[in-house]
């Protein structure tokens, strides 16, 4: 969202990313908070986990918030947000914590759904039982049809 102030198209954050401050309605790093973003994807990339990757880089932060830090792409810069980290870091993260992810068993694959198999031919045996009460003649009717064969639903 862009809000035109004093002839500069300013940038409305709604919330600024740890690491940087807002200045004219300009991004800018906050190099004591950068250099925690820095160590803090150090200390993953060397083997910590999130939350005490986190807390060694001085960040208080538990294991979900650290790991959304990891994955927010404005670090390695956008249009708005300068460069904390350079992508390459960023890419090497993001394949650690898949490579983590996978290994705890926390990456779902999406299941292939069978297609039903729906019977297009039937036939029926010859109705010789005559019930006085419609349902079960109807019930007896239905137990009869037998199908066929087999088809894809396609």
């Amino acid at each position: 969202m862009w809000n035109h102030t004093k002839g500069k198209d300013v940038r409305k954050v709604a919330h600024t990313p740890y690491g940087y401050r807002i200045e004219n309605g300009i991004a800018v790093i906050d190099e004591e908070k950068a250099e925690k973003v820095r160590n803090l994807y150090k200390g993953y990339l060397s083997g910590l986990s999130l939350s005490v990757a986190a807390k060694s880089a001085g960040i208080d932060a538990y294991h979900g918030t650290a790991g959304r830090m990891l994955r927010n792409e404005r670090y390695f810069g956008d249009d708005y947000y300068p460069a904390i980290i350079d992508k390459e870091t960023y890419e090497r993260a993001e394949s650690e914590r898949v490579k983590r992810a996978k290994k705890l068993g926390r990456i779902f694959e999406p299941k292939k759904e069978d297609k039903p198999t729906i019977s297009k031919k039937f036939s029926i045996g010859q109705v010789i039982q005559k019930y006085t009460n419609p349902f079960t003649q109807a019930e007896f009717v239905y137990s009869l049809i037998e199908s066929e064969g087999q088809q894809d639903g396609s």
